[in-house]
């Protein structure tokens, strides 16, 4: 930390550190609270403890984590102690945040498996030897059951029920697991654990975020200050980044999948990557042509996780194989990885259709062809190798290349 400050030295920066903080952010509660947390230790020269949980649902991390990734090594950089808390144990429950139906749970195994690739993942963005990296399982294996009892009586149910996603799932009788009331009473309580002064998190997590804040206060500690980030869409610009999606860019992509992938977003959603992603100048970049400004989003977001000269040799691979050929555009590149593709999830992860049911009516109608082949099987797979290059049709109009990364 910085040498210690007077009052007034505190109050002036914090103010700034505040301005940067709160750029990009969607919720800051309360913004008088985290004013007052930075000068308090800037003049005690003691960091704030910063909180930020993920749950290992899935053993890869995307962009989507990025923009909260980033807002933590902003705090990260003024000099406090950033704690990425990974929910192995909450984990087996499943968020039920956005959620229609209960999620299938997961095994402590496949929830292990996928919070280790999370480690060196997380360290792509963040500092190791400044990152702290904990398991809500730590805390919550050991809880006696009078503890969870004693938990579960801070909070009401018709307060759980205010959640829209509960209170839609109630009202149209959908079930409700009485565990899926746990989730955010141990996420909450993962703040009293940490004795966190602020946490970090996506809009959709606002109202587990808030329960923190609830349980520190029952808990007799200082309530922390919740800071929500958007959530960035995903490749078909329409729904948030997510895998199950077939929307993701993920922090492990090879080069080349991870360039594709960025060039194939429209250019309305590349000022979204820039605004979010990066700390570029969006007025300056404006002033570029737009494919311009998009091969440099491109090769900056692989430079920062494979390094500038991977970037350099994607660049140029994607100039040789996509690029302007005999003055024709040629149709844009859709990169995949070498497992079969569902021709279904494609169609509706690319956003080409807005439902599943809606992309298998497409194919059985005869819309959709494969290297100038009419495809009618709604169960149709893609799988490539090698160089293999699929050109796809989608109605009269659209057409896509679709190639494997490597």
């Amino acid at each position: 930390m910085e040498q210690l400050m007077s009052n007034e030295e505190a109050l002036a920066e914090s103010e700034k550190d505040v301005a940067l903080l709160s750029r990009g952010s969607v919720d800051l509660i309360q913004r008088s609270e985290l004013v007052k947390k930075l000068v308090k230790s800037k003049q005690e020269g003691i960091p704030l403890k910063i909180k930020a949980g993920i749950d290992p649902t899935s053993p890869h991390l995307h962009l989507g984590h990025v923009v909260l990734f980033q807002k933590m090594k902003q705090f990260q950089d003024l000099g406090h102690e950033v704690t990425v808390l990974i929910g192995d144990f909450t984990g087996m429950i499943g968020d039920p945040t956005g959620r229609s139906e209960i999620r299938k749970q997961l095994t402590r195994e496949v929830v292990l498996e996928n919070a280790e690739t999370y480690k060196a993942q997380i360290f792509k963005l963040l500092d190791p030897k400044r990152t702290k990296v904990r398991f809500n399982s730590e805390w919550m294996d050991s809880m006696p059951t009078g503890e969870l009892i004693q938990l579960a009586s801070q909070y009401t149910v018709a307060r759980i029920l205010e959640r829209d996603d509960f209170q839609k799932r109630y009202q149209a009788s959908h079930p409700i697991g009485i565990h899926e009331f746990l989730y955010p009473l141990i996420q909450g309580y993962d703040s009293v654990a940490l004795k966190s002064d602020v946490e970090l998190g996506g809009t959709d997590q606002k109202f587990n975020l808030l329960v923190g804040r609830t349980l520190q206060k029952a808990y007799g500690q200082a309530q922390q200050v919740v800071l929500t980030v958007p959530l960035l869409e995903g490749t078909d610009g329409v729904r948030k980044m997510s895998k199950s999606f077939a929307n993701d860019i993920a922090l492990e992509s090879t080069p080349f999948e991870m360039f594709g992938k960025t060039m194939s977003i429209s250019d309305e959603l590349m000022w979204r990557f820039f605004e979010l992603l990066t700390d570029e100048s969006i007025v300056e970049l404006k002033q570029r042509h737009p494919m311009e400004a998009k091969l440099y989003l491109a090769s900056t977001l692989v430079a920062r996780f494979h390094g500038s000269e991977k970037a350099k040799e994607a660049q140029d691979r994607f100039n040789l194989t996509v690029g302007r050929k005999g003055g024709s555009k040629v149709a844009p590149e859709i990169v995949v990885g070498a497992v079969p593709v569902k021709l279904v999830a494609l169609i509706h992860g690319q956003g080409w259709a807005d439902s599943k049911g809606k992309a298998r009516r497409l194919i059985q109608q005869g819309a959709v062809e494969i290297n100038q082949k009419k495809i009618i099987d709604p169960a149709y797979e893609i799988t490539l190798s090698g160089t293999d290059r699929y050109d796809i049709k989608i109605g009269k109009k659209k057409r896509y290349s679709l190639v494997r990364g490597d």
